[in-house]
């Protein structure tokens, strides 16, 4: 079971998802969270879904699905590097995959389902990692990152999203 990683294992900027984990198992974190998404997705309508609290913001949607592209684009690179691979993984632009979507025309209950088979994948993956495994490091995003701290970026990543949908969407 992954403890909390140290600063020197992940880049600062993500700091502040990893101190949204609390101390404890990250994967009952993970479990509880999920819950908490479906809670969360049960309570908006699709009326709801395409609230954007801003000009120029992200739609509930455009956020729910963003969740779910960061969590599968995190657990290929915690995977790669809990199995040794040191080849430097690239990043991506999150900005880029909202403007090439159309998240706003599909309905809530479609990302449901893709955001809990992601899930899904996330929690069949964490057990097959030896627990050796979760210090070993690799680089993305031109970063040195371990799988350790990759699995807390997963799960501050989604909590970050659910508290900001709660407190200006919701």
């Amino acid at each position: 079971m992954p403890i909390r990683p140290n600063a020197e294992e992940f880049a600062p900027y993500f700091a502040p998802y990893i101190a949204k984990v609390p101390d404890g198992d990250v994967i009952a974190f993970l479990r509880q969270q999920a819950q908490e998404v479906e809670t969360l997705a049960a309570s908006i309508s699709e009326e709801k879904a395409l609230l954007r609290y801003a000009p120029g913001k992200w739609s509930v949607k455009e956020v729910l699905w963003h969740i779910t592209d960061t969590e599968r684009i995190m657990a290929y690179r915690l995977l790669r590097v809990a199995r040794g691979d040191t080849t430097s993984l690239p990043g991506f632009d999150q900005d880029v995959f909202i403007e090439n979507s159309s998240f706003d025309s599909i309905p809530l209950s479609a990302w449901l389902q893709e955001w809990q088979a992601v899930r899904a994948s996330t929690f069949s993956l964490l057990p097959s990692i030896a627990e050796s495994h979760w210090l070993r490091q690799g680089t993305a995003s031109e970063r040195a990152v371990t799988a350790r701290a990759l699995a807390y970026i997963i799960a501050g990543h989604a909590q970050h999203h659910i508290d900001i949908l709660k407190d200006r969407y919701l």
